[in-house]
């Protein structure tokens, strides 16, 4: 009997707890809108970041690029990188979000910049390569890029598996704590919050729209 009575009433082994998928922090907005100074604010927050370092720095992005390559693929299909990106920061460029696979959460954030200074930067830096910029002119390619921001915008919002934060980049040169605020405020993890703010190097502020 008490053979049967220790099977009958032996404390039950617990369940092994499943942590819960942490959400894919992503830095998004068209290219030179400043996602990555963004990367390396969450870095410096203490936020690890996912990156393969295989674009170095340069006279463009001094503090680096912070680009993992494998993303160029999501339009291809390529998402068998993605757990590895889970509670991390990873830079994806606004016109590869809708291929995001809907499998996982995702909270976003969106640089925006003044276009006429994304178009400069664009520009210069087409030049530092030796690249040939498009054809068409500015008065021309900002209104398709505000057209294309607009849309994947309105995208975003529509989707219940991401959460979207707006950063004005000419803002936050300015003054880097409102948008730091916010940043703490909106990811599911506690930040560096000062060493976020010492992360923006107002020197590297260059093509200034003539409205700056």
């Amino acid at each position: 009997m008490s053979t049967l009575f220790q099977k009958l009433f032996r404390p039950k082994t617990p369940a092994p707890v499943v942590p819960e998928p942490q959400p894919i922090i992503i830095v998004s907005g068209l290219p030179r809108s400043g996602t990555s100074l963004m990367m390396k604010m969450l870095e410096a927050g203490g936020l690890p970041v996912l990156t393969d370092r295989l674009r170095t720095a340069d006279d463009d992005n001094p503090k680096g690029y912070y680009e993992y390559e494998r993303v160029k693929a999501l339009d291809k299909g390529d998402h068998a990188w993605l757990p590895q990106a889970e509670g991390k920061a990873v830079k994806v460029i606004s016109a590869l979000l809708v291929h995001l696979p809907p499998t996982y959460t995702y909270r976003i954030i969106f640089m925006q910049r003044n276009l006429d200074e994304v178009l400069a930067s664009q520009r210069k830096m087409l030049a530092h390569r030796g690249e040939a910029s498009t054809a068409a002119s500015d008065d021309e390619v900002a209104p398709l890029f505000a057209k294309h921001v607009q849309a994947t915008k309105s995208w975003l919002v529509a989707q219940p598996n991401i959460t979207l934060l707006e950063i004005d980049y000419n803002a936050l040169v300015a003054d880097p704590r409102p948008a730091a605020q916010a940043i703490q405020r909106f990811l599911p993890t506690s930040l560096d919050l000062e060493q976020m703010v010492k992360a923006v190097d107002p020197t590297l502020y260059r093509n200034r729209s003539a409205q700056s």
